[in-house]
């Protein structure tokens, strides 16, 4: 039964008790019938049966099998297998009374062992239920949870010796789960895209160190809910957050023999469960009905959720990896396999690759994203390696399978989505090529402005492409009616250096991983200001924090969707460490006492300034592209248009005027939106220059509202300057000042 909610969580109700119907006297669990059932819906759905009594009716799609068991498990982990002998067009299904919210269970899936064909079923070992809500119980990876004997003598060979080992102690059960739940009491926030700020960040980091946050509510859906850590947002200003994976995963075995768990989550097991050790009051099904009063809490608070999910591979890794669930299940059904059907193709570089061609494939994830919106009440998607996803039998294909369902699913064309736009496959980036209806991660964006930031000597910084990122990427996505918020830009994301690190690390630090630091990329397009890694030295740890200004300031005034990772805001590090996916500890938690130093609490008020600043002006949301000559201008330091010359001159200096008298735009009753007009300058040199304001018909005078070079920035500036006259822009500074007209 769930725990009573702490006392000291009073805006937070307690976990509901699981709704139980009244139960009848029931046979010994080894004698229970089992009636025929229905094969729709697939998964464990609790609910009255024909004589009148509760319980479960069970259904599993199993392309190729030859018998399915379905195994019950009690408290003290008596193990009941119950045949299901009703097939009805590959789903095998039936519906067992008396089986209550709660109880826990699995499957036992029989067929052919013959992996030169690819056929790999084994009833020895116990199959989560790909359709299970919620799951209790770790997967540990002793050998017995291998469908092969991984240590026979003849490694080369051994994937294809069966082991005949039962793997039920070691693996998570499915549990039956009551939810029912209408969502009447809810209303989602339905931010328009040019109006989203996305944040980043980890259900488990951003509330484990929470001083505001009960103890025992940490690295909770609970404790993200609470009132503590909703506060933050509140105040930052975001309007979304982007969890990191929330459905079920397993810690791969390198990591466990390590003493290390995969911290990320992105290994899949369970597409319909929300992570149960994310769960502060049980994992019972308890998790399910967390989860949404975490989802009902940001929804009040004005905040959309986001899940990034992982619909590209599993956690059963290649032909050398356990077998949890759907390799078990029907392995050549589900997943992309290479002519020599033993192998697996690996377009993710995880091992396998979900073949999403495959109708009960796309079947299990548009299932699964529908849940998700209709049931536990999120309000969109990121998906990782979303190019994966778009293979249709082998090559990256626009009209695809998967995204022609996506495109015409009235649900799921509702809601936000959002495409990590690349695999490790050939062909497989695809940056600008997602079609409308999809937003994507621009990667382009993040190498530009990091290149302009950063001191690189030798290397001229093209402001060409700057000019294209800073006012939405048209070259990317003017085209099919796309719009300037098909780009979410970001300069950091879970993956990389954090913010701060990106200013004071140029080599990546990895040690801790075990991997001999060959892990995470080399490409880090960083900057250390000077010295290495962490220093007293004052010069630097200044230069260092304006160059947080910059950053931050340049991401939040350039059009299209930003995005910010959970701590950027105050000054996380990870000390150098670009791939903390294994680091379950401090490394990776937010480290809330950062607010407390004066210097990092001013970089979270600049932020939550600038958002400010995002959201009360739409000049700087646009929701279509500039067209010019008028909606947007560029200038040189001598306060002129730029050239086609000047463009092709590399420059660490430049300024955007964004016209706030035409804006294509306007109100619900037809009225052209207004707004002030604003110039941006943007100066990445060491040394001071003088810079002259243009003047009319850009602006009679102009009124400083934000200088990064400047270590307070608990107020705006105010200072004004008269058009055409030249003021001294500090080295390493961003100036954003207002138009004004006489």
């Amino acid at each position: 039964m769930p725990a009573p909610a702490p006392a000291t969580f009073p805006a937070q109700p307690g976990p509901p008790a699981q709704p139980r119907p009244e139960p009848r006297p029931e046979p010994p669990a080894a004698v229970r019938p089992v009636w025929p059932g229905s094969p729709q819906p697939l998964g464990a759905r609790f609910h009255t049966g024909p004589d009148g009594r509760p319980g479960t009716n069970f259904a599993l799609w199993a392309g190729g099998a030859e018998s399915v068991d379905l195994c019950l498990f009690e408290d003290d982990g008596t193990e009941t297998r119950l045949p299901l002998t009703e097939l009805t067009h590959e789903i095998w299904h039936g519906f067992v009374p008396g089986v209550l919210p709660g109880h826990r269970y699995g499957y036992r899936v029989g067929g052919r062992w013959d992996p030169w064909t690819g056929a790999r079923w084994n009833p020895a070992k116990l199959l989560l239920d790909p359709y299970a809500r919620a799951v209790d119980g770790d997967f540990v990876l002793p050998p017995e949870v291998y469908g092969h004997v991984r240590d026979w003598p003849e490694r080369h060979v051994a994937d294809t010796v069966r082991d005949n080992r039962d793997s039920a102690p070691y693996v998570a059960k499915g549990v039956v789960v009551d939810d029912d739940d209408d969502w009447q009491d809810d209303r989602r926030p339905k931010t328009p895209w040019a109006d989203s700020v996305i944040y980043e960040l980890h259900v488990r980091g951003f509330t484990m160190r929470h001083p505001g946050i009960p103890a025992e509510l940490r690295g909770t859906y609970a404790g993200l809910a609470h009132p503590a850590a909703i506060e933050h947002l509140v105040r930052l200003g975001v309007t979304a957050v982007e969890l990191l994976p929330v459905h079920q995963f397993a810690h791969e075995d390198h990591l466990l023999r390590r003493g290390l768990h995969n911290y990320w989550g992105y290994n899949s097991i369970g597409y319909f469960a929300p992570h149960a050790a994310y769960s502060a009051y049980g994992t019972r099904g308890q998790q399910v009905g967390e989860f949404k009063r975490m989802v009902r809490a940001l929804h009040a608070a004005g905040i959309e959720v986001i899940l990034d999910v992982v619909y590209n591979h599993t956690a059963e890794g290649n032909e050398g990896g356990p077998t949890l669930s759907l390799r078990g299940i029907d392995n050549r059904g589900y997943y992309r396999l290479q002519p020599d059907a033993r192998r697996y193709a690996d377009y993710t570089g995880c091992g396998n690759t979900l073949h999403v061609v495959q109708p009960n494939v796309l079947r299990l994830i548009t299932d699964s994203l529908r849940y998700w919106v209709t049931e536990m009440g999120v309000d969109g998607f990121r998906f990782d390696l979303a190019a994966a996803l778009a293979r249709s039998m082998h090559d990256v294909d626009m009209l695809s399978p998967f995204l022609a369902v996506i495109a015409q699913d009235p649900v799921l064309r509702r809601v936000k989505l959002i495409a990590e736009p690349w695999d490790v496959g050939s062909g497989g980036y695809q940056v600008g090529a997602f079609p409308p209806l999809w937003t994507e991660w621009n990667d382009r964006y993040r190498d530009t402005i990091r290149d302009f930031w950063r001191d690189t000597p030798g290397s001229p910084r093209d402001i060409r492409d700057l000019g294209y990122r800073l006012s939405g990427s048209s070259d990317l996505y003017a085209w099919g009616g796309r719009r300037p918020y098909a780009s979410v830009n970001f300069i950091t994301a879970h993956d990389g250096f954090t913010l701060r690190d990106l200013v004071s690390y140029e080599q990546k630090h990895n040690e801790a991983n075990g991997e001999e630091n060959r892990d995470g990329t080399n490409d880090n397009r960083s900057w250390n200001c000077g010295t290495e890694g962490e220093t007293d030295d004052p010069r630097v740890n200044q230069l260092r924090r304006r160059q947080l200004r910059n950053l931050l300031s340049t991401l939040l005034l350039s059009t299209g969707v930003p995005m910010l990772v959970a701590g950027d805001e105050m000054g996380r590090t990870q000390h150098g460490n670009n791939n903390a996916y294994c680091q379950d500890n401090e490394t990776s938690w937010l480290d809330w006492s950062l607010l407390d130093d004066p210097a990092w609490n001013s970089l979270t008020d600049l932020t939550s300034r600038l958002m400010t600043l995002r959201r009360t002006h739409p000049v700087l949301r646009r929701r279509a592209f500039f067209s010019g000559p008028h909606d947007l201008a560029w200038f040189t330091p001598t306060g002129h248009r730029m050239t086609d010359a000047d463009w092709y001159s590399p420059t660490p200096t430049m300024a955007l005027y964004l016209s706030g008298t035409d804006i294509p735009q306007r109100d619900p009753l037809g009225t052209p939106i207004t707004d002030d007009s604003f110039l941006a300058v943007l100066h990445a040199a060491p040394g001071p220059i003088p810079f002259t304001l243009p003047g009319p018909p850009w602006a009679d005078t102009y009124e400083l509202l934000l200088d990064t070079s400047l270590d307070d920035q608990s107020a705006p500036p105010g200072t004004r300057h008269s058009a055409g006259s030249a003021i001294t822009v500090a080295g390493r500074s961003v100036l954003l000042l207002r138009a004004l007209r006489a």
